[in-house]
């Protein structure tokens, strides 16, 4: 089934998408929205979700004033934690009222997440609200956000349903004093990997966009507790070997576009 869906999939647009963004008003989740944006047919809408309020709104106008937003892309901002139930109700709120019968994609993704506590090792987190209150934001969140957005919109012919999470190397590979950082982005992926066996109709892929020049790598490079850790981020930073949000987010458009992944698959911004 697979096979012949990419076979007849045209891959110069996404289609006429319902596309959801967390963590949307920086970094690599402002990227996909605006890379989204010029990739989608019109009769599109996007709904932007973060805490920022500020920096989404100045997105939001940015992308209605833009080419697709003057050929009719719908553009919602959300301002929502999404770590909070309200957070997720306004989210889907948003999601159905710009939801229309000729939208043929649905695509979530979950980019929101945080660093946390860098500057300490495994064994000084004995705080148990601490640690929940990190799963809840990168964990529990990400998990509860996908469940109701394919809920909302279920399984129908013509509809297509896209889940991409926003992951790491820290997925696969432990990191010294990124206890928490390793911790959630392991837990996505299986997450995902899960998804994809209980829902073979949804096309899953947790996308790991490499190191990023963003203000998280800022966070890394400075705060981070193991000093050789520390130092490999630095590193990156003074050699010139961080990427572009524009430059990793390409290739996971391609990776849209083209649509060949395994589902459920964590690919690397350096496998492609």
């Amino acid at each position: 089934r697979e096979t012949n869906n990419q076979i007849n999939k045209c891959d110069s647009d996404l289609g006429r998408v319902l596309c959801i963004i967390t963590g949307a008003s920086r970094g690599f989740g402002r990227t996909v929205a605006r890379e989204v944006s010029r990739l989608v047919k019109p009769g599109s809408a996007i709904v932007l979700a973060a805490r920022s309020g500020d920096d989404l709104r100045a997105l939001r106008t940015e992308l209605t004033e833009s080419e697709a937003g003057r050929a009719g892309l719908r553009v919602e901002s959300v301002v929502a934690d999404v770590g909070q139930t309200e957070g997720l109700d306004g989210i889907i709120g948003a999601a159905k009222e710009a939801f229309t019968e000729e939208v043929d994609h649905v695509i979530l993704v979950n980019n929101a997440a945080s660093l946390g506590d860098v500057s300490r090792f495994t064994t000084s987190f004995t705080d148990l609200a601490e640690v929940d209150a990190y799963l809840s934001l990168n964990v529990s969140s990400c998990l509860c956000l996908t469940a109701r957005t394919l809920r909302t919109f279920p399984q129908r012919p013509g509809l297509r349903r896209t889940v991409v999470n926003i992951s790491s190397l820290c997925a696969l590979k432990p990191f010294s004093s990124w206890a928490l950082y390793c911790t959630g982005k392991a837990a996505r992926d299986m997450m995902f990997k899960v998804l994809a066996l209980e829902e073979p109709d949804v096309r899953v892929l947790s996308y790991s966009p490499g190191p990023l020049d963003t203000a998280m790598q800022e966070e890394a490079r400075s705060r981070t507790a193991d000093p050789s850790i520390r130092k490999l981020f630095c590193d990156h930073f003074s050699e010139g070997k961080l990427l572009t949000c524009e430059a990793s987010c390409a290739k996971l458009m391609k990776l849209l576009l083209e649509d060949g992944y395994a589902s459920g698959a964590h690919v690397d911004v350096y496998d492609l």
